[in-house]
């Protein structure tokens, strides 16, 4: 069987205000990070407004002729041009949908359907979905008709729903982001490491960072790693003596902050989560993870940078560093250097 997937990149972004397909998530445009997901599997194809249109991803692309009408004319195109008998069709605003999502799908084709398309609960997700290019004739009758609706498409074709819930993806996988309040949310929390050797000075950067993103009106989590067994409650407290008896948590809580400790590991998303509605979760150490990060260097500690390069937002140093640097550096002390360069580069 062969499949294509398409990316819809042909919108207008009204809502948005801006180009929606050069949104950037992570370090990548979403349109980037969507051809990167898909092409592990196979052709990836674009469809565009103009010729020519984001011709810098370098993927085959194909036009609207019928302008104006909504994605109806791209599903038309892509499937007029894609060469295979089936097309996996994801907008290009949806930028959590993963590969996978399009072989868990192939996996429901078969001659009793014409599309299979993902829903939640009463939702439908017209624009992540597989389209057979048997349709095609339906699609053109319903442009000449004037019935540009993905559902009126939907409903003039045998059309398999696959409700997310039965899969292993989540609902945010279908997530669209269509306006800036979207954009910002999907943002929400930043999320970086500051790392470095033992006594670089990450705690007292980290200090400084909450103070200076709090002047921003914005909301700075800290999780501190440790490599070694640590104690973090306080001998005699009703608390501590529940957790010696062997309750396998403990909490406590007041009108004004709360205490949550567990007797396992917890790994880092689960710890953001917990943390609740925050702008900002910097976690101190980890420095050979892959998540970005800013790397404090101290002369009388280390000369050079040990972390990944790939991973670095900026060097934090208060000495020369010798060498080819990745990134930018700031002194030790330009806390607002720091700060802006992060979020030029994560909000």
């Amino acid at each position: 069987m062969k499949l294509t997937a398409a990316i819809l990149s042909g919108g207008k972004s009204t809502r948005m205000g801006r180009d929606k397909a050069l949104l950037v998530l992570g370090r990548q445009r979403f349109i980037d990070h969507l051809a990167q997901e898909l092409s592990a599997l196979g052709k990836v194809i674009l469809s565009v407004a103009e010729k020519g249109d984001y011709g810098q991803c370098g993927l085959p692309a194909v036009a609207d002729e019928n302008k104006g009408i909504g994605p109806i004319e791209g599903i038309r195109q892509v499937l007029r041009f894609a060469g295979s008998d089936y097309v996996f069709v994801c907008a290009v605003d949806m930028p959590f949908v993963r590969g996978e999502m399009m072989l868990y799908l192939a996996e429901y084709i078969s001659s009793d359907y014409d599309a299979w398309v993902f829903c939640e609960e009463d939702r439908i997700h017209p624009l992540c979905g597989i389209y057979s290019r048997s349709v095609l004739p339906v699609i053109q009758n319903l442009i000449r008709e004037e019935q540009y609706s993905l559902r009126s498409l939907l409903s003039h074709i045998r059309t398999k729903y696959v409700d997310i819930s039965t899969s292993c993806f989540g609902r945010d996988t279908l997530r669209n982001i269509n306006t800036p309040d979207d954009f910002r949310a999907m943002r929400r929390p930043v999320v970086f490491c500051v790392s470095g050797l033992k006594n670089s000075g990450k705690t007292h950067l980290v200090e400084r960072l909450i103070h200076a993103f709090a002047d921003r009106g914005m909301s700075a989590g800290v999780i501190k790693h440790d490599g070694h067994s640590f104690e973090c409650d306080i001998e005699g407290t009703d608390s501590y003596r529940f957790y010696q008896a062997g309750a396998m948590a403990t909490a406590v809580y007041s009108g004004s902050q709360s205490f949550l400790r567990m007797r396992r590991q917890a790994d880092v998303e689960e710890l953001i989560r917990l943390m609740g509605d925050l702008d900002v979760v910097m976690i101190e150490g980890l420095k050979h993870s892959s998540r970005p990060k800013v790397e404090v260097i101290r002369a009388e500690v280390s000369g050079s940078s040990i972390c990944d390069s790939s991973t670095l937002l900026c060097i934090a140093a208060d000495t020369s560093l010798s060498g080819s640097i990745p990134c930018p550096v700031f002194d030790l002390d330009d806390t607002e250097g720091i700060v802006q360069c992060i979020l030029d580069q994560l909000w």
